[in-house]
Order: C-alpha cells, then structure tokens, then sequence
C-alpha cells in the first residue's frame, strides 16, 4: 500500500477533502455524503473548521430540546403500552427454553490521570471545547507521540483490583479505520501485548446476578490494555456534528472478558461490579453515567445440546451501551432476535448493531469489522512499555480495602443488609460511602462512642444503622436526581456531614420525633436553616420531644383497644396456639389508631408498639375464649 502524501492529509484535516485514489475508495459512500454536508454547511460541517461544542446554531428555533431521562422512558413506556406490547419481567426473562445465551463484554474506561496518554495536554471533562490539544492529539504532519509514564499508575491500579498478571513488558499497536473522530485514522492500543492478562471477577447474589447463577460466579478477563480515546462528536440539526478535541488521546483502559455470562442480569451486574472496583482504586472516577465508562456487548445463541451445541453462536456486537439498564435490555433483545432469525431458518450475520435509550430492538449500524479490517500493526513511533516488580508490588501494597471486604464489613460490623451495604457503596460513584463514614465519625463524637481516648463503646449499632438509613434513604428523598445533592468525592453535599449527624444525635436520644428530625433536613437542603446551627433551630422553635409516660401510653393503648374485639381476637387465637403468625399486620393497624387517638408530638411509633404489645398479652376476651 503506497504512503499517502502529507499534502493529502493537510487537506483532509483542513478542509475535508479526501483523494478517490488507493485504499479510501472503499469508504467513498462515507466520505460522499460528508462532502454533501459540506457544501449545505460550509461554515460549521466536518472538515472545514472544528466548531466549539458551545457555540449557538445559526438558527436557534431548530435546535431540538432534550426531554429528561426520566421523561423520555415515560414516553417510551406509553408508545411501547399504545402498541399493545407488553415487556415481561426481567427476572421471568433471563433464559429461554431450548436455547443457551453467551455474552462477552468489552469496558472502556476513562483512567484517572491529569495527562493524555501520547501529549503533555491535560485531561478536561468539562472546560471549554478544544482547550487542551497537543500537535500530536489532532495528527499534525510532524508530530509523534510521547507515552506519558504516569497514565500507568491508575491502569495497573485496576488491573490488580480485577485480580490481573501484569505483564513486564507490552506494547503498542495501531488499530486503522477511518472516522472523523480520529484525526490519525487509526487509534493507538494493546491488541497483540497489553500490559495485563488472565483476570477474574467474583460475583455475588448481593450483586444482582440472575437467579439462575447460584450465589455465586465467577467472570474471567481475557486481557486489560491501554488505548487512546477519540474526539467527542455533538449531533446538531442538518446532519451537522462539531467536534471537541479536548477528548481525543485520553488515556483509556479496554477490560476484555472471556465468554462465559449466561444470563443478561449477571451482565450488567458484572459492569456495575467493574465500575465499582475501578472506583475504589481511583483508577477511574467518572461513572457510566458521566460517560466515563463505557459498554460494548458481544452476544450470541445456540441451542441447547444437540450437535451444534459444541461451538459458541455467530456472535453481534452491541456498541457503547451508556447505562447498567441499556446492558441488561440490549442483551436481551439482541438475544430474541438472533433465536426468531434462527428457528425462522435464517442465518446469524457477523455485524456491529446499536441501541436506543428505552428501545425494545436493536438495530444494524455496519458489518463486523475483524482483525484484518482494521489492519493492525505495532506501532513505530513508540518503545515497549517496561513495568517493573517494584512498581506493582508498591501499587499492590497500597491499594486499601476493596468493595467486596467493605461490604462485608459493613454487614457484619454495622449490621446493614446486603441490599443497603451495595446501594451505598455505589452511588455517586462511591462519594454516599464516604459521606456515610463522615457522618457516623461526627454522631459517635456527639454520642461519646467509639473514642479512642475514653469514649464508651456503643452497646448495639444502632446509631450506625440510622446514619446508613438516613444517609440512604431520607437523603435519596430530598431531590429526584442525585446529582442535586453536589456529593464531592470527599464526602460532603448540601447536607454537610457535621449537620447531619447534630439532627441524628437527638433523634438517636430520642429529644426530637423522626418528623421533626425531617423537617429540620428540609430546612438545611433549602438553605433556611444554617448547617451549624441545629440545636439552636430546636430550642429557638421549641421542637424538644416532651414523651408520653408509661401509665399515658397504657391508658391510651387501652383506649383503641376498646371495641376491636375481632382484631383483639387474632391475638388471642395466637396466644392459645390456634394461628401460626404472629399478626404483626393487625398490631400495626393498632399503633396507626393510637397515635391518631394521641398527640403525635409527644408519642414515639417505637414506645407506642412496646406497650400496646405488652397489653395485648394481657388482653381477654370471654366469649373468644369460652370456644
């Protein structure tokens, strides 16, 4: 293949014209209808100057609105019920008779580094489009690459965390086809030595896996390789995409798995698992949902024993899936469509397809590029990658308690459920634990617990599990979107930790209701009531918890017990051996009725069931007991 002449490429990335001579002819359709949109929209289509992303549409009327996430699944939701289709139950969908999925996943990760991985450029998410670009990030004839050493550190990082042999040498290869997201027309990676192989990850039942794996199962991880990000393409209207260079040449990581997920939910499961093993070593601090990480599904069928159960289907690939839900749904209704093409007498092709947010199909996007497509080759403008046993072992050494052990600990030292435990380790992209475990630091200190120098140590949990409920749960129901609480990696929101726990210190010794313990969240997040100032917002406002006595309580146990002789009576029944169950329901409808019956400000709903259980003991009802 001759060399493409210099002057060739400076017009292809100037002005977008591209020579019909040699190997691009294959790709004129492409390369016609960009010069199409060239010529409809000269001053912002690819080619003639990359737009910032942040620049206004000349006519500002077309620019489409983008609908929230949740709004968008709620339309999707009414055209799918209008079209009588009907998606059935994620756990009822996990396998089909007669047929045995295989899946293999593909991660791209933003690693966590202040550099790009060939140019001294800093890394930006969120600053001004084409801010940060090297000579080398855009392909200026001239330029070469130049391995940043210290995108290392967070790259082996996650390969120990997923449990990888990290190889001493490895190296970089090129990996050729043409987008106008990649200046160079090819992209700089690992293909044929990365810098890890032969991991595993562990999943639990806690993770989310499907029924159908047991408690248990273990996902292989062929190899970990390094590679080099591409440009960041914003659609507008006209067929129009602007380009922010910022992106290109961020240092990635390609987690590889083997073939060996049988089921959809354990797939996403896995992903989820990932995103938060890679969060717990600051190898990778932005989420799926911030684009950080990325998903590509490779899915297959074949029947279940029979002659051609011995070999793995045709496998399609599913591309940048954005979500844990587009994972599980995409595998899902990939898997369908290749069993109705094959019990239908077709023939699975080998293709690349795509997926819609709240879509029940995929769809084709191109045939499956393979090795020889893409042409790889070791790339000539850079050394091998020498790591040395050092290194390792001192990243090794330092990487501090992973997800699986924190868990564990907080079910067994705090007493959390495995549920709340999971849900607090990977919500805001692990930034809830940290603010948990700043927020029980502060209630221990106001609680005199747990100090080191002399403070008693708590009898039961029970502080730590109202932290985790409040920290969970009350703080979940303040805003529709999390990312309206401003969680920091560090542990600190709207909410600061120190205010917190003053509101939890007093509801813990009961000198407030949960109500007023509520309110007085509210009035933090709003800004109404200054973070420093809870005690004082209590007394000032007379919000003090005054308790009914015993003999208060007794008498109005008594009282709502009068006349409900019938609910009286399963107690009774139970008492004498004739109901197997308790009838937790019926004294819960009791505890309703007395602290209606009562003054909710001076009553506790925990006080209230202790009493009104031990009356009911002493409860008789002659006719029911003469049967």
């Amino acid at each position: 293949m001759s060399r493409i002449p210099t002057t060739e490429l400076s017009r292809y990335l100037l002005t977008g014209r591209l020579s019909r001579r040699g190997c691009l002819n294959a790709r004129l359709p492409r390369i016609a209808a960009l010069r199409q949109a060239n010529r409809t929209s000269p001053s912002r289509a690819f080619g003639t100057r990359v737009e910032p992303a942040t620049a206004v549409p000349s006519d500002a009327t077309a620019a489409p609105t983008t609908a929230p996430l949740r709004k968008q699944l709620k339309e999707q939701a009414k055209v799918l019920k209008a079209s009588g289709k009907r998606k059935k139950n994620k756990a009822d969908n996990q396998t089909v008779p007669g047929w045995e999925l295989t899946v293999g996943i593909e991660i791209h990760a933003q690693l966590n580094t202040a550099r790009k991985l060939f140019s001294p450029a800093a890394t930006s998410f969120n600053d001004k489009p084409n801010s940060h670009v090297a000579l080398f990030d855009v392909a200026m004839p001239g330029s070469q690459p130049l391995f940043q050493p210290e995108t290392l550190i967070p790259a082996v990082r996650a390969a120990l965390a997923l449990n990888c042999a990290i190889q001493p040498v490895s190296r970089f290869d090129r990996k050729h086809y043409f987008h106008w997201d990649q200046p160079a027309g090819y992209q700089i990676t690992q293909y044929y030595h990365p810098f890890a192989r032969d991991g595993r990850v562990v999943l639990y039942a806690r993770d989310g896996i499907a029924p159908e794996d047991g408690d248990r199962v273990e996902i292989g991880i062929r190899q970990v390789q390094m590679e080099q990000d591409t440009a960041k393409t914003t659609a507008q209207p006209g067929g129009v995409h602007w380009l922010d260079f910022n992106r290109v040449g961020l240092p990635l990581i390609e987690i590889i798995t083997l073939p060996q997920i049988r089921h959809p939910a354990t797939a996403a499961a896995f992903v989820r698992k990932v995103q938060m093993l890679l969060a717990s070593v600051d190898a990778c601090v932005l989420g799926m949902e911030a684009g950080g990480l990325r998903a590509d599904v490779n899915v297959s069928v074949r029947r279940t024993g029979g002659a051609d159960g011995r070999e793995l289907g045709t496998r399609t690939e599913i591309k940048n899936l954005s979500s844990f839900k587009a994972v599980e749904d995409a595998i899902i209704a990939e898997r369908d469509r290749q069993i109705a093409v094959l019990e239908a007498g077709g023939v699975i092709e080998g293709e690349t397809r795509g997926w819609s947010l709240g879509s029940t199909e995929t769809r084709r996007l191109r045939g499956k590029e393979g090795e020889v497509d893409y042409r790889y080759m070791p790339d000539p403008d850079l050394g091998p990658v020498v790591i040395g046993d050092d290194l390792v072992a001192h990243l090794a050494s330092s990487m501090g308690v992973l997800p699986d052990a924190e868990i564990d600990g907080l079910i067994e030292k705090y007493g959390l459920s495995a549920k709340d435990a999971l849900s607090l380790m990977t919500l805001d992209d692990g930034a809830r634990i940290q603010y948990f475990y700043n927020v029980l630091d502060a209630l221990e200190a106001r609680l005199g617990l747990g100090d080191e120098n002399g403070g008693a140590i708590a009898p039961d949990q029970r502080h730590a599990l109202l932290a985790a409920n409040w920290c969970l749960h009350e703080l979940g129901k303040l805003t529709e979107f999390p990312s309206d609480l401003g969680m920091t990696p560090e542990g600190e929101c709207h909410v600061p930790s120190v205010a917190l726990a003053a509101i939890l210190s007093h509801l813990h010794r009961k000198d407030i209701t949960a109500k007023v313990a509520k309110e007085l969240l509210w009035g933090i997040f709003r800004g109404e009531i200054p973070a420093d100032s809870v005690t004082q917002t209590i007394d000032a406002k007379n919000l003090w918890f005054n308790e009914l006595s015993e003999a208060e309580y007794a008498q109005l146990a008594d009282k709502v017990v009068e006349g409900e002789d019938k609910v009286v009576g399963e107690f009774l029944r139970f008492k004498q051996g004739k109901a197997r169950a308790y009838p937790q329901g019926k004294l819960m409808f009791l505890v309703g009725k007395m602290m209606r019956a009562g003054t909710e400000q001076r009553m506790d709903p925990a006080s209230a069931e202790r009493v009104l259980r031990a009356r009911l003991e002493d409860v008789h009802i002659p006719r029911l007991e003469a049967r």
